[in-house]
């Protein structure tokens, strides 16, 4: 599949090239969507995550769940370095109907995961 804004490589794990490809189809056209809305680049600075990719981010002192939607392709770390970059993303995301958003200093999570709750947001 094609997208307009993305290649699957910017969602590889770095543990496992080529795992973008994992990534779910509609996560990534809606995503797509979104960086269409906001008008400014999106970098994917965590996409698709393997097991080996959480063991390793735990032993680095990230707080990481060992049932990560990014296991599934259905999310991803979106780099936002300054307040005004954050608001845009999450404004984007919100209006191409994601309803699964966290927020952290650096960057905004947002995943499609149908096994969790919808319409959360939450701060890390």
């Amino acid at each position: 599949m094609k997208f307009k804004h993305f290649n699957y490589d910017e969602f590889d794990s770095p543990l496992q090239e080529g795992s973008g490809q994992l990534m779910q189809d509609e996560f990534l056209e809606r995503l797509d969507r979104a960086r269409d809305i906001a008008g400014i680049p999106f970098k994917i600075t965590s996409g698709f995550r393997i097991e080996a990719d959480i063991e390793r981010l735990q032993n680095a002192g990230y707080k990481v769940s060992r049932n990560s939607s990014h296991l599934k392709g259905c999310a991803c770390d979106i780099g936002t370095p300054t307040s005004q970059q954050r608001y845009i993303v999450i404004d984007s995301l919100l209006k191409a109907g994601f309803n699964r958003i966290g927020i952290a200093d650096t960057f905004v999570h947002v995943d499609t995961d149908i096994d969790k709750a919808p319409f959360v947001i939450w701060t890390y």
